[in-house]
């Protein structure tokens, strides 16, 4: 395509993301910094649409870009891109973070808040997750709530029921006792090693042996290394409604669709991860999406290792986002949570 089509259609699809309407061949060509009449533009126009680069929504309407002219659009900012520069500031922010849990939630605030869009973060699940403690904390009655922390940030917990109340004290000295002997252990290890450990009759004299033992094997029954998921800013979206009723109640209804993936997060995690290509930045435009229910949007997300597993941060949005900005603002906060995790 001629650097002159090229420009046409830039200038077109910023306009349209900006204004949200479609964008006349006179608007271009006064504009346009080319100096071309409205029909030379007209004709550029209609070689474009010919070219599924843009479209005309009514007859008497100015074209608007379509997702394979957003793809166009979008490369050309990917490949003009310079190395995102250290912000001291979102740095000193998330660096206050006491777990990895934490780094990821306030990340997706900062993603959030900076483009105007959804904001994610999301870690997959570490093959590798480490028991670090165990605390027992006694409930009412016969109950007692156990809460297993394991490394990445994962916490879990559990109330069960027991034959006997247990005192703070005697709770105490048994959370004591199974992160002295399990702790370090990777939760499937520490799960067979307790397993183990209470099929070893000899092992029973100790009554407080045997009630931490099987305290910590109803906690960690089921308990699995998981995908972790933060969103925010999901109110953004609904500033973006424009357009006739017809287009408003189309948004309306992605709104929907995506408010309820959000509500279940583990669905969202599935067509996320789905969409995971190589690491580094990756911009996901309209029906490049491979899931179905998020054709309506564009995901702009950058993927890294984060030891054992891998992280991904991003923003969804509409198809008519500012990709220059949030291709901006993913791509800084990606490396700066990296250089956190590689410091930690």
């Amino acid at each position: 395509m001629s650097d002159r089509h090229r420009r046409i259609l830039a200038s077109l699809v910023t306009e349209y993301i900006e204004q949200g309407e479609p964008v006349s061949s006179a608007w271009l060509a006064e504009h346009s910094t080319l100096g071309l009449s409205s029909a030379t533009v007209r004709n550029i126009l209609a070689r474009l649409e010919e070219r599924g680069l843009v479209r005309q929504p009514h007859t008497s309407a100015g074209r608007v870009p379509t997702d394979h002219g957003y793809r166009l659009y979008v490369d050309e900012l990917l490949e003009s891109r310079r190395p995102p520069r250290p912000v001291r500031d979102l740095e000193a922010r998330l660096r206050k973070s006491a777990t990895v849990d934490d780094l990821l939630a306030h990340a997706s605030q900062e993603l959030s808040r900076a483009s105007h869009q959804i904001g994610f973060a999301m870690a997959g699940a570490s093959p590798t997750a480490r028991l670090k403690h165990i605390d027992f904390i006694a409930l009412d009655g016969q109950r007692v709530l156990v809460v297993i922390v394991a490394t990445g940030g994962q916490v879990t917990h559990r109330a069960i029921e027991t034959d006997v109340p247990y005192d703070s004290t005697t709770l105490y000295q048994a959370a004591n006792y199974i992160n002295t002997e399990f702790a370090g252990m990777t939760l499937d290890e520490a799960r067979a090693a307790i397993m183990e450990r209470l099929r070893q009759e000899r092992q029973l004299y100790d009554a407080l042996m045997h009630r931490a033992l099987t305290l910590a094997q109803s906690g960690l029954d089921e308990v699995e290394a998981e995908e972790t998921l933060h969103v925010q800013g999901a109110s953004f979206l609904i500033e973006d409604l424009t357009g006739d009723s017809e287009s408003r109640e189309q948004t309306l209804e992605t709104l929907r669709v995506l408010l309820r993936m959000i509500e279940e997060k583990h669905r969202l995690v599935e067509l996320l991860t789905r969409s995971l290509e190589a690491p580094g930045l990756t911009v996901l435009i309209g029906g490049e999406n491979t899931s179905p229910e998020l054709k309506p949007f564009s995901v702009v997300l950058s993927t890294f290792q984060d030891g054992d597993r891998t992280s991904t941060i991003g923003i969804i949005g509409p198809t008519r986002m500012r990709y220059q900005r949030a291709i901006s603002v993913v791509d800084g906060v990606s490396h700066t949570v990296a250089r956190l995790f590689e410091s930690q």
